[in-house]
């Protein structure tokens, strides 16, 4: 967000009416704040020396609104999309209201080693982000920081838990979990944090989060931030929180902002074209970073498995991964050791790197949320990014209701195959490339070069490469059933063969599972 296109809005979300007018302040007076310094808003010294050291001096403008308010210990609902630093807003309030083991007060404690602050988040890569960010934070503090998430073992967190913790970033699947077992304590808590409750309310997590809410003090510290505000997330806050500040920063005509920044490509791709398309597009001049999203879980494995096959350093992220493959395929992409990212919606949510050049939707979004979520992805941080949408026969239909949502003004994306010209000069590719990449252009280490960590993971399902490995290592043990290298060496000094077991036909019709 740039700090000329703020534009900051603060309304009292007491009044039971939902069509409250909001205050707007000027452009002016939302520059004047973002000039200060996080001290000017009466930061601890250790909080601003720690992002100081990081390079961090001035807050974004929702964190400059969130502060002075948050700091007095009212309650906000902040409106602000993924990306605008909302993480710091709701981080250092929380921060400050925690007493460490090492600082005054914490044995008068009356719940000495419980939560003292929750914050919940929709997925884990989100969960593991904004956990790495307040450790930053509180790096000259001895506040513990646990992250509690699904898809790994139990033991270590459990661990942290009885050993004592001050902190808990969490999802809520697992945080009801270890609430119903009776070892998650939530009765000292004096501050919540629900962060990205219009993506919770998406995936269903409303009624967990109520749960939790409802397992916590009536008097605690609560914050909840949002990128929009449907009815349920409105119905949430009026429940659960007292006389809350609406604080809302945005860009003018935001999602017209997102638009804007972005070049996007719409083409009409058959099915069967759409791996050489790509494959095209992503030897494209100054491709960097890329990003392409599917639908299903199935269509990202398949496609990340063909492009490593045509030499591309591809990784698949997904939901039928175990949480350490999504660890490994996320660190490999910010390390460069990948550059191209297969994943799914849901995966996807909570990625925020800055230098993603190219986004590719493989398949048409349902709408156009779901659509300006994808292109976000590029055109990060003021630099400039290209947005790639295919769109099937099918699809043109749903396609027609974006265009028109957004006043892109492409009702009908041209027919595009991988001979088309104009995909070459559109999205400056060389007219010589094939569909493989040259192995003098494979510098990529790849996704094997990036180490898998071992985290017990629980209920781990095959994806990505593993559907491959998986035939190959079924065909090696259909091999094995054959004589083995003593038999051979015994036929060998005997000069005998032994018979050969009769084959046994499995008669079974019922089709190969799919993946």
């Amino acid at each position: 967000m740039t700090d000329s296109a703020a534009v900051v809005k603060i309304e009292n979300a007491i009044a039971p009416k939902e069509d409250v007018q909001a205050d707007i302040t000027d452009e002016g007076e939302a520059l004047e704040l973002h000039k200060k310094t996080f001290a000017d808003f009466g930061v601890s010294a250790s909080i601003c020396q720690a992002l100081a050291e990081e390079g961090i001096t001035h807050p974004f403008p929702i964190q400059a609104l969130t502060l002075p308010v948050a700091l007095k210990g009212n309650d906000i609902i902040g409106q602000a999309k993924t990306g605008t630093g909302k993480t710091l807003g709701f981080g250092i309030p929380a921060l400050e209201q925690i007493v460490g083991p090492q600082e005054d007060g914490y044995e008068k404690l009356l719940n000495a080693g419980c939560p003292q602050a929750l914050i919940i988040l929709p997925t884990r890569e989100l969960a593991k982000q904004v956990a790495r960010d307040l450790k930053v934070a509180a790096k000259n503090r001895s506040v513990r920081i646990t992250q509690i998430y699904g898809g790994v073992a139990f033991e270590p967190q459990l661990k942290a838990l009885e050993k004592g913790t001050d902190l808990v970033v969490g999802t809520p699947g697992r945080l009801i979990d270890l609430l119903k077992h009776g070892k998650l304590k939530l009765s000292g808590v004096k501050v919540v944090v629900l962060d990205e409750a219009d993506e919770m309310l998406d995936l269903g997590f409303l009624p967990d989060v109520e749960t939790l809410l409802s397992r916590t003090p009536a008097g605690r510290h609560t914050m909840l931030f949002s990128a929009t505000m449907p009815g349920e997330v409105i119905a949430l806050a009026r429940r659960y929180m007292s006389h809350p500040t609406h604080i809302r920063a945005q860009d003018p005509a935001d999602q017209n902002a997102t638009v804007n920044s972005v070049k996007q490509v719409v083409y009409r791709c058959h099915a069967m074209n759409k791996l050489e398309v790509v494959s095209r597009i992503l030897q494209a001049k100054g491709r960097g970073l890329s990003i392409i999203f599917t639908r299903t879980k199935r269509t990202a494995a398949r496609l990340a498995d063909d492009l490593s096959d045509r030499g591309f350093a591809a990784a698949a992220l997904h939901g039928d991964l175990g949480q350490g493959a999504r660890e490994q395929a996320m660190r490999a992409f910010r390390k460069g050791k990948v550059d191209v990212l297969v994943a799914t919606d849901v995966a996807a949510r909570g990625i925020d790197v800055d230098d993603v050049t190219h986004v590719i939707n493989y398949q048409c979004p349902e709408d156009e949320k779901i659509y300006l979520h994808r292109i976000g992805r590029t055109g990060r941080a003021g630099a400039s990014g290209t947005a790639i949408t295919f769109v099937d026969w099918d699809d043109v239909p749903r396609w027609k209701l974006i265009s028109k949502a957004l006043n892109l003004g492409v009702d009908t994306p041209l027919e595009t195959y991988h001979t088309s010209p104009h995909l070459y000069t559109d999205l400056d590719i060389d007219p010589e490339v094939t569909g493989r990449l040259p192995r003098s252009q494979r510098t990529r280490a790849g996704l094997d070069a990036e180490e898998v960590e071992d985290l017990g993971e629980t209920g781990q399902r095959s994806g990505g490469r593993g559907r491959r490995r998986s035939r190959r290592s079924s065909g090696s043990r259909r091999r094995s059933t054959g004589r083995s290298k003593n038999q051979k060496r015994s036929e060998k000094s005997t000069g005998e063969k032994p018979k050969r077991a009769r084959r046994r036909r499995n008669r079974s019709r019922s089709r190969r599972s799919e993946d």
